[in-house]
């Protein structure tokens, strides 16, 4: 946050300070298309190229507006509006997809809506301890500091952002004893400097040394007093954990945790002790020298959350199909932002408008289930240069690339988007875990799913903090609003072929040779293990024969246990393997030969369907 926003954590003596936490969730911002394609009772694999761009696909590409997504843009961002608030409210009602005028640019006072530097769902509670230093939080970081005889256990642990999102790092914090945590942002890897390479926001991209980057420390999705079921209204009547019962869950963070700028970690750093951290854990150039602790420092802060539930508006749109419209195909964007949300979400939501909620998937699980074809979500539409970088499962591969085809590079057009992706490696990854805004739909109703932004997240310095503005976007992020309007082209045109191919355009033929990877990797994994994979390779061999279509991605693909964020190929199994390696109990070991055949079970379902069998 702006310097005049935060005040910087004092050490000892202890002056405590208390900033508010509140709740904020994410949330769908969904519009439906009706499928009208025919689903058939057989599978097909798209072999042959498809046709040319109709003429209806040729003119859906001369929609998109640069001019228009400038000004859908500059208007879902004048405020900041976390999700619950009045502003994210208000920023649903006027979406016409015409605005003629805007007011100017408020962000100076707009600046004061915003709330104090938080994560939300952090642990309530006030600590005066002395500091150690993790690095990245990683489970290995702890594990280094506890060779070296550093026990965490009562001290506060010091993290900065750039592998974990922030629920994994104050979540390994917890593990490993720590008594409250800080994250902050370090210079070497989002900041900038006056005079040097990287300059510093408004001159450059890179975040002030006052920037701050807040998040979400719940491991989870939706609204944690309800999770995996249908949330509802403020006073509705519908089942809720209780504030004992959540606070319990594993789920929430269980102690206090606060994000904090590149100027006060660095402060804090100062006044450590200790042995020096390793090379790869220090700072950038001009940093101090990074010590590992403990002390002679002891860090006084008291957090107190604000736990309060507010209602959250989804807003939804339907086009309903000729032909099959109980078939859906959705895409999706949230659209509250932690403040003004210039790239994060509100470039996704500003690239949607020109094309025409996790609460809302669990209510609806049932019927998506048998009835969605497939959902596409887009968070952030840019983050600037760096070409078109898609994630999806994998049956939508072919049909990204084919889309891809069809739109111009924006920042070579002599190109296309396929162009800008393909020097990647891979050019497609895979979608992300439990953390992200479309977890509902991938793993918990098993819905084929698609993200995609364009540039590089390296390039986005900025995100989740008081910088992730209108003004960033304009100058640094996509200057001529050209990448928004390419973005959503690719993302219309795979609707558009999702709701109107006779066919649905799905290929799976790939898939079999990918869990063969996975498979590979997990033996490799587990030489020694005491547990046979043939099952697994003789149902991955059945799905290769049948050229395939597999139904249920929700067993191949789920966040990692390590990294909510993250994705985890088989996780059943990878889980219950590492659990096994650690005990290594006979019990350990069975359940994980369980998990190899309930896989196994799941390919040779998806193989009897493609051969018209009986599963």
């Amino acid at each position: 946050m702006a310097g005049s926003k935060q005040d910087p954590l004092l050490l000892h003596p202890p002056t405590p300070t208390a900033p508010n936490g509140g709740r904020a969730g994410r949330r769908r911002f969904i519009a439906f298309l009706a499928a009208a394609a025919a689903l058939l009772a057989s599978y097909h694999v798209l072999l042959a190229p498809p046709p040319a761009a109709s003429r209806y696909h040729a003119l859906f590409l001369t929609l998109g507006s640069n001019s228009t997504a400038s000004a859908h843009l500059r208007a879902l961002t004048l405020r900041p509006h976390v999700a619950g608030s009045e502003a994210n409210a208000a920023a649903a009602e006027p979406f016409p997809l015409v605005q003629e005028t805007y007011p100017g640019d408020p962000y100076a006072e707009a600046a004061a809506e915003v709330v104090p530097t938080y994560f939300a769902y952090s642990g309530s509670g006030s600590v005066a301890a002395e500091v150690v230093y993790a690095n990245y939080g990683h489970n290995e970081d702890y594990a280094y500091l506890a060779a070296r005889g550093l026990n965490v256990t009562g001290m506060v642990a010091l993290m900065r952002y750039g592998d974990l999102h922030c629920e994994d790092m104050v979540r390994n914090a917890r593990a490993a004893g720590a008594a409250a945590a800080i994250v902050y942002t370090d210079a070497k890897d989002f900041g900038g400097s006056k005079g040097g390479r990287k300059k510093a926001f408004p001159d450059g991209r890179w975040l002030p040394p006052t920037g701050v980057q807040v998040g979400s420390v719940y491991y989870g999705n939706g609204d944690p007093t309800t999770p995996l079921w249908p949330s509802c209204a403020p006073g509705d009547d519908c089942e809720r954990l209780t504030k004992e019962e959540l606070d319990g869950s594993e789920a929430m963070p269980g102690i206090p945790a606060l994000p904090v700028s590149a100027r006060d970690g660095e402060t804090i750093l100062k006044a450590m002790g200790g042995d020096v951290a390793p090379a790869k854990w220090q700072g950038g150039e001009g940093a101090p020298v990074y010590r590992l602790g403990p002390g002679p420092a002891v860090l006084n802060f008291t957090y107190i959350g604000n736990d309060t539930l507010a209602t959250i508006e989804n807003v939804f749109a339907v086009i309903e199909g000729k032909e099959e419209p109980d078939r859906y195909v959705i895409i999706g964007n949230h659209r509250d932002a932690w403040t003004f949300g210039a790239v994060d979400p509100n470039s996704g939501t500003a690239a949607m408008l020109e094309i025409g909620s996790t609460e809302w998937a669990e209510e609806n699980m049932d019927l998506l289930g048998s009835r969605a074809i497939a959902y596409l979500n887009v968070d952030i539409s840019i983050f600037g240069p760096g070409g078109l970088m898609p994630r999806a499962t994998p049956q939508l591969d072919e049909l990204i690339k084919e889309a891809s085809k069809m739109v111009p590079n924006p920042d070579e057009p002599s190109q296309t988007l396929y162009d800008s992706m393909m020097p990647h490696h891979p050019p497609i990854t895979r979608v992300a875990g439990a953390g992200t805004d479309f977890a509902a739909f991938v793993q918990h109703i098993g819905v084929p799913s698609l993200d995609m932004s364009y540039g590089l997240f390296e390039e986005y310095p900025v995100y989740h903090s008081l910088y992730d503005d209108y003004v960033w976007v304009e100058r640094f992020g996509d200057p001529l609003f050209h990448r928004h309007v390419a973005v959503a082209s690719v993302w219309g045109l795979i609707a558009l072929k999702l709701a109107d191919d006779e066919i649905i355009p799905f290929n799976y033929v790939s898939y079999a040779s990918e869990l063969e990877e996975y498979a590979k990797d997990a033996v490799d994994n587990c030489k020694e293990c005491p547990v046979s994979f043939s099952p697994l390779h003789k149902s991955i061999r059945q799905l290769e024969n049948a050229a395939t279509k597999i139904h249920q991605e929700k067993k191949i693909y789920a966040s990692s246990d390590q990294d909510d964020w993250g994705t985890k190929a088989l996780p059943g199994i990878v889980s219950a393997m590492d659990k096994a390696k650690k005990s290594n109990t006979t019990e350990s070991w069975r359940f994980l030969q369980h998990e190899i055949y309930r896989v196994a079970r799941a390919v040779s379902k998806a193989s009897a369907v493609l051969d018209g069998r009986l599963t």
